[in-house]
């Protein structure tokens, strides 16, 4: 009992030795889309975890069109300001690092590519707003000396980072290597790990020296609430979903109580409006489409032939197509999601004026009104006042004209819960 207490206490002591003697995780994060507040947050925080873990190395493996300027200089300054290095991969082959990837790709302390990527185009251009010449060339002036400064930092070629910005150049992963932008080409994750073993970097705790032999390679993906939020700024996700919530607010405002069109709606535009933020935005755009959005109401309430119906379409075609204001290809609506979107809000409003006009239309089946146009039989004869069976009840009754009992009348009106009625 004694020696199975001695070997217990033996093997609690020496383990936490044998842990701190082991090489830590390289922990390795898949990056694809948009840089966006997500994409900044997500990178940000396998950042703060390779370094509360004492991760030899965090290798971020990176496929980007480009994004926000906001969310790149957070994703910079959180790599250059990071204790653990991190390695920036550009894979895989068709991968691309554009626009603000190419910022993020030069501030790493490892930055590679696999064969078949390309790297470059990093001209700033305005999201949501045209820049006049003077504004345009401070932005491009500001981009290429920060980059310049990211480049020498780094110890990479920072007059070509400067054209990258300044003439929007972009070079393969074989012309990378060659101008010294990047470190090495590595066909793989694991040719990249067997490259740098050994390798020191500075990071922001002073040189360290990347052990990768033998080291656990440990992947992490986005959380799902990541994934949602990442999916729901695409624009046009965020576009759909604005639609959806005004159909559910319109279902539960022209149906009370029925509870779930509504909270769906007001649920659709929150998450709707939380990708406008992140989203170059037009205002006159999102106005219009609140106007054919009323329109369509107004159509119901209003008997216009049309005009009010025609005037909602042209007004949300156009407010579509104006949404989101920039030259970039992914910051825009696409035709496809536009054109279908309008028929199908012109088909859901149209169905509801029919239904409308219909209900409207059709012949009351209560109350006096339900009454009117009915056929029955008197019950008595018929002079200035008599009884008449009507809808399954008797009721009094009179007629301008005698009328024998047993005869078929009609009824054409009630007056003091009294029936007039004539002959058939």
């Amino acid at each position: 009992m004694l020696k199975k207490i001695f070997l217990i206490m033996v093997f609690l002591f020496f383990t936490p030795l044998f842990a701190l003697s082991s090489y830590a995780d390289i922990i390795v994060i898949n990056v694809e889309g948009v840089v966006n507040p997500v994409m900044s947050e997500f990178i940000s925080r396998s950042i703060d975890d390779a370094a509360n873990e004492k991760a030899e190395l965090l290798v971020i493996k990176l496929d980007t069109p480009g994004g926000l300027d906001t969310s790149m200089r957070s994703i910079v300054k959180k790599i250059t300001a990071s204790e653990a290095p991190v390695a920036v991969y550009v894979s895989p082959g068709g991968a691309r690092a554009a626009s603000a990837g190419v910022f993020i790709t030069l501030s790493a302390h490892i930055a590679a590519m696999a064969p078949g990527t390309n790297i470059g185009a990093a001209h700033p251009v305005g999201i949501g707003e045209k820049m006049d010449k003077t504004i345009a060339e401070k932005a491009v002036n500001d981009a290429a000396a920060y980059i310049k400064s990211i480049a020498e930092k780094k110890g990479r070629n920072a007059e070509w980072a400067e054209k990258a910005v300044r003439e929007s150049v972009s070079i393969t992963e074989k012309e990378a290597l060659d101008l010294k932008v990047i470190d090495m080409i590595a066909p793989d994750l694991k040719t990249l790990l067997d490259a740098i073993d050994q390798k020191v970097v500075e990071t922001a705790d002073g040189k360290h020296t990347i052990k990768t032999k033998g080291a656990d390679i440990r992947y992490i993906e986005m959380s799902v609430r990541h994934k949602i939020l990442d999916f729901i700024s695409d624009p046009n996700v965020a576009y759909l979903l604005m639609l959806l919530g005004f159909y559910g607010i319109f279902f539960e405002m022209t149906n009370p109580g029925a509870i779930f069109p509504g909270v769906f709606g007001a649920i659709a535009l929150i998450l709707a409006f939380y990708s406008f933020q992140t989203l170059p935005v037009n205002y006159a755009g999102l106005l219009l489409i609140i106007l054919a959005i009323i329109l369509f109401i107004l159509e119901i309430k209003i008997t216009s032939f049309g005009i009010l119906t025609i005037g909602g379409i042209i007004s949300m075609l156009i407010g579509s197509v104006m949404l989101f204001e920039s030259p970039l290809p992914f910051f825009k609506l696409s035709m496809t999601v536009i054109l279908p979107a309008v028929v199908l809000t012109t088909l859901f409003f149209a169905l509801t004026i029919r239904l409308v006009v219909k209900a409207q239309r059709r012949k009351p089946v209560t109350g006096s009104e339900g009454l009117i146009g009915l056929e029955g039989a008197a019950k008595t004869d018929i002079h200035n006042e008599g009884l008449v069976f009507v809808h399954g009840e008797i009721w009094k009754a009179c007629s301008d004209e005698p009328v024998k009992a047993g005869e078929k009348v009609v009824v054409e009106k009630m007056e003091n819960l009294k029936l007039k009625v004539k002959k058939i």
